[in-house]
């Protein structure tokens, strides 16, 4: 049977992203950030690295880290229903990228 239409070039790559996407614990966490935290918190806040259990995240401004770090337990519980696992237990956050 022939295809009377191209397919989207979005299935290709999904696919694609899929296939070569790092399978570590802080590719996943940055993959399920956005929709555990939402756009605003995001744009300024941003995992850098997991390591144990604690999510250490790099906020653009200090303002930032401190609101991330009130906001850690609901974070945390977001990340990890967006991940399936209990993946992160602790967040600390960061105005300085190290």
């Amino acid at each position: 049977m022939r295809r009377s239409a191209p397919r989207p070039l979005s299935i290709a790559l999904q696919s694609l992203e899929r296939t070569i996407a790092p399978s570590t614990p802080l590719a996943r966490i940055q993959q399920a950030w956005p929709a555990a935290v939402g756009e605003v918190v995001a744009a300024n806040a941003v995992p850098l690295r997991e390591r144990g259990g604690t999510l250490t995240v790099y906020c653009k401004q200090a303002v930032w880290a401190q609101e991330v770090s009130l906001m850690a337990a609901e974070v945390t519980a977001n990340l990890n229903r967006e991940l399936g696992d209990d993946l992160v237990r602790e967040i600390r956050t960061t105005a300085t990228p190290r």
